[in-house]
C-alpha cells in the first residue's frame, strides 16, 4: 500500500480546526471529502499539527495511505485543488517511505505570530495579525523569550483538557523579527502543547507592555501552573509555518 503525504495551506478564518469533529466544518473534514471523490470511498489522513479553530497553515503537512487512487501523485494538487474550497489549497505531493506519517515522523515544527501595531486595527491584516495599540518593548520581549528556549516543562503553558503523557518539550528557538507594520515571533520546537505557542505569546506580550518582568516570566515558567499565566493570545494570529522530518 502506498504512503502519500501532501503539504497544505489554508486560511482558518471559517473552519473549527483541523481535527475533524461532528457537525463542524474542518480542514481535514474537507480534504477527505475531496479525496473521496477521487477515489470514490472513503480516506482517512492524518496531520502534523492539530490546528485550532482560526489558526492558519503555510506548510501543515498530511499522510495516508491508500491503493486506490488512479490519480498519479504528481497531479494530486490539481485534482484537489479542483475539489477545495478556496481557502484550502494543496501545494505539493509526494510518496514518502513506507512507516512515514505526518505527525509521528515530525522532528520538528515552527509556528509564527504576527503583531500588528498601529494606532487603528488594519482592514487587509484583521484575519492573519493580533492588534496591539500600545507601544511594546520589543527589546523586553526578546530577552525573555531566552527563558524559553530549551528542553523544558511547558505546563503552566498548556491550556486544561489536554492529556499528553509529559509536558515537557525541547524549543529550539524562540525569533523576534520586526517587519513593520508586523512583528512575528517564531518558535521552532520538537513539539508543542495545546494551545501553548498563544500562551507564550500572551506572556511575552505581558512582558513587552510591562504588565509583568523577565523574573516573572521565568517564575511562571519553574512554577508549572497555567493559572500564573497571561490570556491566551487570539488565535487568528498564528501560523504553522512548517514541519521538519
Amino acid at each position: 500500500m502506498k504512503t502519500y503525504a501532501l503539504v497544505v495551506q489554508y486560511d482558518g478564518t471559517e473552519y473549527a480546526g483541523f481535527q475533524v469533529q461532528v457537525g463542524q466544518r474542518t480542514i481535514q473534514g474537507e480534504l477527505e471529502d475531496a479525496l473521496a471523490k477521487l477515489r470514490r470511498g472513503k480516506i482517512r489522513i492524518a496531520g502534523a499539527g492539530r490546528t485550532d479553530a482560526g489558526v492558519h497553515s503555510e506548510g501543515q503537512t498530511v499522510s495516508f495511505r491508500d491503493d486506490q487512487l488512479t490519480v498519479p501523485v504528481e497531479r494530486l494538487p490539481y485534482a484537489l485543488n479542483a475539489l477545495l474550497p478556496p481557502d484550502i489549497r494543496v501545494v505539493k505531493s509526494w510518496l514518502a517511505q513506507e512507516g512515514f506519517h505526518a505527525r509521528y515522523s515530525a522532528v520538528r515544527k515552527t509556528y509564527r505570530y504576527q503583531i500588528y501595531q498601529g494606532e487603528f486595527p488594519s482592514v487587509f491584516l484583521r484575519r492573519y495579525a493580533c492588534w496591539v495599540r500600545e507601544p511594546i518593548d520589543w527589546q523586553a520581549v526578546e530577552e525573555c523569550a531566552k527563558l524559553f528556549v530549551g528542553k523544558l516543562d511547558f505546563a503552566a503553558f498548556t491550556a486544561s483538557g489536554s492529556s499528553v503523557k509529559t509536558t515537557v518539550r525541547t524549543m529550539y528557538s524562540v525569533t523576534v523579527e520586526q517587519a513593520p507594520p508586523l512583528v512575528l515571533i517564531r518558535f521552532t520546537a520538537d513539539g508543542f502543547l495545546y494551545k501553548m505557542v498563544r500562551n507564550l505569546v500572551g506572556t511575552l506580550l505581558d512582558v513587552g507592555l510591562g504588565r509583568l518582568s523577565r523574573e516573572d516570566a521565568a517564575d511562571i515558567l519553574h512554577n508549572r501552573d497555567r493559572r500564573l499565566a497571561s490570556a491566551t493570545a487570539p488565535a487568528h494570529g498564528l501560523f504553522l509555518e512548517s514541519i521538519g522530518y
